[in-house]
């Protein structure tokens, strides 16, 4: 194993891992800054009520990508298998 490989798939992970996360973060972040701007153009100043909405958007995205999501761990797992032997000897 040389260290060109090692940072190869370190960096191949750290990309799968932020691909697999951005829909729920992205979703997240657009729920966030709506439910913030109801809150400043109604004045209600309730902490509470902005979790709810991120957490049932959330929730929603991770269950409508959670296909393609596996798809992309099950693709990626299934190349590591394949190659361990290339990568070891």
């Amino acid at each position: 194993m040389t260290p060109e490989f090692v940072i190869g798939f370190a960096r191949q992970s750290i990309e799968l891992t932020l691909m697999i996360a951005l829909p729920m973060l992205g979703i997240g972040l657009i729920v966030g800054v709506l439910v913030s701007i109801i809150q400043a153009a109604t004045q209600i100043q309730e902490m509470t009520l902005t979790f709810v909405p991120k957490i049932i958007s959330i929730f929603l995205a991770l269950l409508f990508s959670f296909p393609w999501i596996m798809d992309k761990l099950v693709t990626f797992t299934r190349e590591l298998f394949l190659n361990l032997p290339n990568y070891v000897g």
